[in-house]
């Protein structure tokens, strides 16, 4: 982390000639107010621009079920005597038995130990055992988007396949042969979705970028400057520059300067903020598995051939 809020408000003062404040977030002078809001405004803009490397974090998480008992029937949408709610909610969906594919709960009556469902059963069942499976996850706190390509079944140690469009998804509902040895995901209303669920602990995972760009003295991950002593994980010069090139904007003065100086700031500090592969320009395909590199002389047949 580099510099405090204050130290760089105090830098922008000093470079565009206003009065040094010695605090900033309840000062009630009107520059420095809106210095302030200028500094916090870089820190929501700058989170588009780059997949900064300090804001992305990897999460996981285990898939949660309910096997329990119910009565239902093929003329009611309601499955009732419910053994047990527990952490049923409408982010669950119905496993394998007498419910059509794509059988999602739509409400549920922890008291009366009901819930409501948006298909219905293909046969009558009194106590029938009834597999809930939670299909969809809220994202993690702090979360802003998803990083492509690190979703993961850690279980299987397969990728997961995604993200699904709403055509493709609508087939894993309603298709015939829907399932298979592959988890796929999409984002939708807010939820981390995976299809098929699952009646055990699966051990699911991805990166994503976070939107705590601040940081408070005692190391709490923030969205904004909040006190004179956070810090943020940008470059002080980048924060420097766009502040004043912002403040030039605002006041309506001229900001040609201000905006390259800001730029070239942002293309060096996204440059540096990550490595980048080698290459070649003959590149040959690898050769991990059996290759010429690696056939051996003899053996193919059974013994004595």
């Amino acid at each position: 982390m580099g510099s405090t809020l204050l130290q760089l408000v105090q830098q922008v003062t000093n470079e565009i000639g206003v009065s040094q404040p010695t605090f900033v977030v309840t000062n009630p002078n009107a520059d420095v107010i809106q210095i302030y809001a200028l500094m916090n405004a870089c820190g929501y803009e700058l989170l588009r621009k780059a997949d900064w490397t300090q804001l992305t974090q990897p999460y996981t998480f285990f898939t949660n079920y309910l096997t329990t008992t119910g009565t239902y029937s093929t003329n009611s949408l309601t499955i009732s005597a419910l053994a047990s709610t527990s952490g049923l909610s409408t982010q669950y969906m119905l496993g394998s038995g007498n419910f059509p594919n794509g059988t999602f709960v739509t409400g549920v009556n922890s008291g009366a130990g009901t819930c409501t469902i948006n298909n219905y059963p293909t046969a009558n069942a009194t106590n029938g055992t009834i597999y809930f499976q939670q299909v969809q996850y809220s994202y993690p706190a702090g979360y802003d988007s998803i990083v492509p390509r690190t979703q993961w079944d850690k279980s299987k140690h397969w990728e997961m396949l995604g993200p699904e469009s709403a055509q493709q998804w609508e087939w894993l509902l309603s298709g015939y042969i829907s399932t298979g040895p592959r988890v796929r995901w999409r984002l939708f209303q807010g939820y981390f979705q995976i299809w098929p669920g699952f009646s055990n602990n699966e051990f699911l995972g991805f990166e994503y970028r976070s939107n705590a760009w601040a940081m408070s003295a005692g190391g709490t991950a923030q969205t904004s400057f909040l006190a004179d002593t956070d810090t943020c994980i940008y470059k002080d010069r980048l924060m420097v520059n766009m502040c004043k090139y912002k403040y030039f904007s605002a006041k309506g003065l001229p900001t040609q300067d201000m905006y390259r100086n800001y730029l070239t700031e942002l293309e060096t500090d996204i440059a540096q903020d990550t490595s980048g592969a080698n290459l070649s320009f003959a590149p040959r395909p690898g050769s991990i598995l059996i290759g010429y590199d690696n056939i051996p002389d003899s053996g193919y047949g059974p013994a004595g051939s």
